[in-house]
């Protein structure tokens, strides 16, 4: 990879990244806030009386220790959708944008091969994604010492969060293969990120009753099972190893496309 490019492009991309991760900050805090017995039965009310609208979701399963509820909360909808999202705006920022301008021609002019500018590109997003985890995971762990002392699975955790880390490059590769193929800014953009988005509609779908859920095994999120990973569960691992070769075979897609392709700039 370009070091210059690299650190370019990843100071670029610094305030998108603080905003996702000041939203994830909230929204990890006050679910953590929110475990409690009492208020737990107050939840059970609540999805007694709308279970559709919180499987759809991903929060079906109220669970009761404070890794459980985690995952109830967390992992089914919000830290798979806000990670999607950063990286289709940085993709767009790195790739999409520069293709559809014609500022990717200085880069290109540059003694550097596609595939460096490439292998760079997707290193910014690989990297900014990894932080982003780490950041998650210190702040599920800390948020929970401070507020339950004791009550964290963290070995659980970490496992769930190393699973999850598979589908968010996954995610992000499906969106790079996407900009790196196309030559127009629209299908650049929302061919990869229309796959995701309908794998998301259709797993929402699948988990609303019996009668959708044959559709669960039509999209790779199904590939993550959080739970499974937190209890270890071998099958549960093998998921999220295939998430882990998918995604990095996608970039490595992107990246040879990128550097066959006849660029329209």
């Amino acid at each position: 990879m370009n070091k210059a490019l690299f650190g370019k492009e990843l100071k670029a991309n610094l305030f998108v990244s603080v905003v996702i991760a000041a939203v994830l900050a909230m929204y990890v805090t006050v679910i953590v806030s929110m475990f409690d017995p009492e208020l737990g039965e107050s939840l059970d009310l609540m999805m007694q009386s709308m279970p559709e609208l919180f499987a759809a979701f991903g929060m079906a399963t109220q669970g009761a220790t404070l890794l459980d509820f985690m995952l109830n909360y967390l992992y089914g909808f919000l830290l798979v959708l806000f990670p999607f999202v950063l990286a289709l705006i940085m993709i767009n920022k790195l790739v999409v944008r520069p293709i559809d301008r014609g500022s990717m021609a200085y880069l290109l002019a540059t003694p550097n091969s596609r595939a460096k500018i490439a292998c760079t590109l997707a290193g910014v997003v690989v990297a900014v994604l990894a932080l982003m985890m780490v950041f998650v995971t210190v702040l599920e762990i800390g948020s929970s010492e401070a507020l339950f002392s004791g009550d964290l699975d963290t070995v659980g955790l970490l496992q769930t969060n190393a699973g999850l880390f598979g589908l968010w490059l996954l995610m992000a590769g499906i969106c790079f293969l996407s900009a790196c193929l196309f030559s127009s800014a629209g299908p650049a953009l929302w061919v990869g990120g229309g796959l995701c988005i309908l794998s998301f509609l259709i797993q929402m779908v699948s988990q609303v009753g019996d009668k959708f859920e044959f559709l669960k095994n039509a999209t790779p999120l199904t590939l993550f099972d959080s739970y499974g990973l937190a209890a270890g569960d071998a099958s549960a691992i093998g998921g999220a190893v295939i998430l882990y070769v998918a995604g990095v075979a996608l970039f490595a897609a992107g990246v040879a496309v990128f550097g066959k392709r006849d660029l329209a700039i």
